[in-house]
């Protein structure tokens, strides 16, 4: 990753930029001095674009959102600007600092950027942060394109200050990484704010936040107050039969679904401009409200006394389309012969992913899995069927130990509990830790492939190498795994399947917590050319086995044999280490 030529960028020029790089030059231009993230989908390019920068500018990894949030307060305690950027499951692990510096306040400007997710594109919900932000009583923005994803971080920040609130961007997957054109602008360099002792606004015990709550009430009722005067909400009337109140995405397939319709346009999505709202209304025939998942802004238009339209005839499930307002508001249905036929491309690991050669061996034994958040998510379809649970960071570890608890070890002899490194690192350790007090038995296994990988192959705490692309202490996880008191613990390669095999039987057979650890990197961290495997037809009986780890690079001919497309070969061998009868070869490299 390079360093971003600021000379290159000649201010005023209006240049194409994805909505996550769109935000991350809004906290540029904005003067953010320190900002924390942990990756996710739809968020993680905002830190990526945002670290190459480097003007007074700092970025880090956090090992996961909550820490990455107190990152950001504690920079905006000390007076500088400062962000959290998460995609919206992260917040609910923010949560907890997340509500309490909305009683707080802020010193620096802070604003916390989330990612929703509609669609369920890459999360296990699709729940929407503004109505988690607005029971925080947090000021929420939400843009409408790249270009408003850069000045609405601006603003965020000018928000923040002047109110004293911590502010929510509200993105979405469309958004986040679809491209549009932003004009440039010099980054700002507010004064960094003194510190003052304050321990009434800063020590958050009860009677301290008794006197906060209502000092961001007031503040919040202000924000109220001038909202209908803010610029990033924007009424445009057209034909008044028909006027349309939406923000964020939705407002583009509003304007191709209806071109001629009256628009309020809501870049501030909580509070509301009631007076903008209510003026609107009145001067429309028929108002609707078009808002992707809850219906946010529609319950409070409707508690206003207003007649709209709205969750009766759109959905509360999955993204929104502009055939989908025009069947809802005009009736008309979508010519579907215009419809492009795509095949079903189901989710399946890498070519030599390791985590496929971990699950051949627990199939083999007939072992069930507590899954976690991670590219071995995938270890849940067909072929390899081994993943049982997953409900989200962390959660396998500890959904072991509630199995166990709840019906002893014999119950759970054929379980183990699967979790990434950097998901380990993310909340996995409290959940063993857990297990280590509680006197708990089961067998953990932290699949090591050295990255965070579903996300894009982002540094973490055991890589040795920050966001910054420093170098720093990598975590031993071995022996972290020892020192919170764990006695059985075994790293083992990945491709390794006979020592693998060994030791899952060995683990599983200990009385107490074993923790195995399977090293091998991610496929796609490699960047040497490794030796491809070819098939020999004439040797294959037609057994199978090296096709039940599902590696798409392999295939079955017509007439039974097994195929192998070398452009696809990784080289990882467990096919040949699989197939017993020399019907699988490695291809010698050519000078």
């Amino acid at each position: 990753m390079t360093e971003i030529d600021k000379e290159s960028f000649n201010i005023e020029e209006r240049v194409l930029m994805l909505g996550n790089a769109a935000i991350a030059r809004g906290a540029y231009e904005a003067g953010v001095k320190v900002s924390a993230a942990y990756p996710g989908t739809p968020s993680t390019e905002i830190s990526e674009n945002l670290v190459q920068y480097k003007d007074s500018l700092y970025c880090e990894w956090s090992p996961n959102e909550k820490v990455a949030a107190e990152v950001a307060i504690g920079a905006s305690i000390a007076g500088v600007r400062a962000m959290a950027s998460m995609k919206h499951v992260g917040f609910n692990v923010a949560a907890d600092p997340v509500y309490t510096v909305s009683y707080m306040g802020v010193n620096g400007g802070l604003v916390f950027v989330v990612a929703d997710d509609p669609g369920l594109y890459s999360s296990q919900n699709e729940q929407d942060t503004r109505m988690v932000a607005k029971a925080a009583k947090l000021p929420v923005l939400e843009p409408s394109d790249s270009a408003e994803a850069k000045d609405f971080m601006i603003e965020a920040f000018k928000i923040s200050e002047e109110f004293d609130r911590p502010v929510v961007v509200r993105t979405t997957t469309r958004l986040a990484h679809s491209q549009g054109y932003v004009t440039l602008g010099k980054r700002t360099r507010p004064e960094d704010k003194p510190y003052k002792r304050n321990p009434a606004k800063n020590v958050m015990m009860p009677g301290n936040a008794k006197g906060r709550h209502e000092e961001i009430e007031r503040q919040n009722d202000l924000l109220a107050k001038v909202a209908d005067d803010l610029s990033i909400n924007k009424v445009v009337y057209r034909d008044n039969k028909i006027g349309v109140i939406t923000s964020g995405i939705p407002y583009q397939y509003v304007r191709e679904a209806l071109p001629n319709a009256s628009t309020l346009k809501l870049g501030l999505v909580n509070p509301l401009p009631m007076g903008l709202i209510k003026e609107f209304a009145s001067k429309v025939e028929t108002l609707y409200v078009v808002e992707e998942l809850d219906p946010l802004i529609e319950e409070q238009v409707r508690a206003l006394g207003i007649k709209v339209t709205g969750k009766e005839i759109f959905s509360r499930l999955g993204e929104y389309s502009a055939n989908m307002i025009r069947k809802g508001i005009l009736g008309e249905e979508p010519d579907m012969r215009k419809a492009a036929s795509v095949p079903q491309r189901p989710p399946i690991l890498c070519p030599g992913c390791p985590h496929r050669s971990v699950y051949s061996v627990l199939k083999r034994l007939k072992i069930h899995a507590a899954g976690d958040i991670g590219c071995y998510t995938l270890g849940a379809v067909a072929p390899l069927e081994v993943v049982d649970t997953t409900i989200c960071m962390g959660s396998g570890i500890s959904s072991l130990h509630g199995m166990e608890k709840a019906k002893g070890r014999e119950y759970i002899k054929d379980w183990v509990a699967v979790i990434g490194d950097s998901t380990f690192l993310h909340t996995g350790v409290n959940s063993l830790m857990n297990m280590v007090y509680n006197k708990a038995t089961g067998t953990v296994i932290v699949l090591d492939n050295s990255t965070t990988g579903m996300t894009g192959q982002q540094e973490h705490a055991a890589t040795g190498k920050t966001l910054q692309e420093e170098e720093t202490v990598a975590i031993d996880l071995a022996n972290l795994c020892h020192v919170l008191g764990v006695s059985f613990v075994r790293e083992v390669n990945s491709f390794d399947l006979k020592t693998l095999e060994d030791t899952v039987k060995e683990a599983q057979a200990f009385e107490g917590i074993s923790v195995i650890i399977t090293k091998s990197p991610c496929v796609l961290l490699s960047k040497e050319r490794k030796p491809r495997y070819y098939d020999i037809p004439e040797n294959c009986k037609k057994c199978g086995m090296c096709l039940k780890p599902g590696c798409p690079a392999m295939t079955k001919r017509t007439d039974g044999t097994v195929a192998i497309d070398i452009t696809m070969c990784t080289g990882c061998g467990l096919c040949y280490d699989l197939c017993k009868f020399g019907a699988i070869a490695l291809k010698k490299e050519e000078n």
